[in-house]
């Protein structure tokens, strides 16, 4: 090779290696507009499913036949299964930039992933406009019957899994030295893939016994392991608002990465559980729901953590900073559904107010997160610290009366999923369920204030961007 050859590949890689770098931080903007853009569909189906309720809709030219169902399940979808994997996608490319800064490997699979997640979104609520479409309430991701829909749910799954196989090549050589946010998404990204081995392990038995359209036994496992995903976004999430509010000092990085650490060493029990028991028994089951008592420990030790060391600082708790504002109220609503979930007993709606507490809580962490830190990373002007705070408020504020209702109910008889009328109900069920019902209008205006002051921070001009570390 000669001189010259050698001087121009020299000068061509740093234009190289700045091309890669640029490509993945545009690429986080797009993975903020799929999280922020699924919890807008949510709203939008959200509504429909109010019009759904005025008698005589169903008349209406166009309207689907049997709406209100198949509505339901495309607003569950949206606003917790793609809203919450939009926001750990955009933590683990951002955990990619700052572990490999200038070198990112394997660059291309953002883009791959994010391309896939958005043919998802209408293949996802599409179907809900086919008259020939059935629903299905089951746990954890209710699905509507149709080959499309099937089609959207691959998509989301692969297209959320290449930035997590991206990060973990990135891994090798640099693990030493990664910074915290990166170990944290790769362990979070490790459990994440452990939900998805336990999906295709359910699909290949059911399908080798002829019951693939049992989606109940499909999601269950499966469904049970993205729980811990969750939870690991939650307490990165924690982490992430509590420096940003309270300083550096205001997380012991050995208990974070300890806490995320026992999340994933939990989770690696989920699949044997198709090996140890006999598939979808009762003892499988069984198995899957005691499991996931264990997000308990690892998220409270580090929520204590978290506690003892702004209690030291307690005279300057910064109640103005949307973050901390955030964090407070993450960690009220993580405490509330805690207790809920000792206190549970049947097939009532005191299920349901524990799991809307502690996802909420999951839900109220990100959105704080994308607020603050997450503009930082975009190098977007800070949303309204005021306006931040009422959004937060109410959407927060709104589920945690929401849920202590829906849990007093339960206790008086409320049965959930069962849309009965207040008059089948006990009068002290009744009375839960419409202050249930009247908190709810507060959470979804909160959600809905989320998604416009977010779209208009995203859609502003990028003056600065931050090169923070974490």
């Amino acid at each position: 090779m000669t001189q010259t050859a050698q001087t121009v590949i020299s000068l061509n890689r740093p234009r190289s290696v700045a091309r890669v770098k640029g490509a993945v931080q545009r690429e986080l903007i797009g993975w903020a507009w799929l999280a922020v853009g699924a919890l807008a569909v949510a709203g939008v189906f959200a509504l429909l499913l109010a019009l759904s309720r005025i008698p005589g809709m169903e008349k209406t030219p166009f309207w689907p036949i049997d709406f209100f169902y198949k509505g339901l399940v495309i607003h569950v979808v949206f606003s917790l299964v793609i809203w919450l994997q939009g926001v750990f996608a955009f933590l683990v490319s951002v955990a990619t930039v700052k572990l490999a800064g200038d070198d990112v490997r394997a660059a291309p699979l953002g883009r791959l992933g994010q391309g896939a997640v958005l043919v998802a979104f209408p293949c996802l609520f599409a179907p809900a406009f086919l008259e020939a479409t059935q629903p299905a309430l089951t746990n954890y991701i209710p699905i509507i019957r149709h080959p499309v829909y099937d089609l959207g749910l691959l998509a989301l799954a692969l297209g959320v899994l290449a930035p997590v196989v991206r990060l973990l090549v990135n891994l090798p050589g640099r693990l030493a030295s990664a910074p915290p946010v990166a170990v944290a998404m790769a362990l979070g990204g490790f459990v994440y893939g452990l939900a998805l081995v336990c999906f295709g392990i359910a699909t290949t038995l059911l399908a080798h016994s002829g019951e693939l359209a049992s989606r109940e036994e499909l999601f269950w496992g499966g469904g049970h392991v993205l729980q811990f995903v969750y939870a690991a976004l939650m307490v990165t999430n924690w982490a992430i608002l509590a420096r940003m509010s309270l300083g550096e000092k205001a997380v012991d990085n050995r208990v974070f990465l300890a806490s995320l650490a026992l999340i994933a060493l939990i989770a690696i029990a989920a699949p044997a559980f198709y090996v140890i028991f006999a598939p979808f028994s009762d003892h499988q089951r069984e198995a899957f729901r005691f499991l996931q008592f264990g997000i308990t420990a690892p998220t409270l030790i580090f929520a204590v953590s978290l506690v003892t060391r702004a209690l030291r600082s307690a005279a300057r708790w910064p109640w103005r900073d949307p973050a901390f504002f955030s964090l407070a109220m993450s960690l009220a609503l993580f405490a509330l559904g805690g207790v809920m979930g000792f206190m549970i007993d049947g097939s009532d709606t005191r299920t349901p107010a524990h799991y809307h507490a502690v996802i909420t809580a999951v839900s109220v962490s990100s959105a704080g997160m994308l607020l603050t830190y997450g503009l930082k990373e975009l190098g977007k002007p800070a949303a309204p610290p005021r306006m931040t705070r009422l959004l937060i408020g109410l959407y927060g504020g709104g589920q945690f009366v929401a849920s202590i209702a829906m849990f007093v109910a339960g206790g008086y008889g409320a049965l959930r999923k069962t849309p009965s009328g207040a008059g089948s109900l006990d009068t002290m069920a009744a009375a839960g369920m419409a202050v249930h019902g009247i908190a709810s209008i507060f959470t979804i205006l909160g959600g809905a204030a989320f998604v416009i002051v977010a779209i208009r921070a995203l859609w502003r001009a990028s003056p600065v961007r931050s090169t923070a570390p974490l």
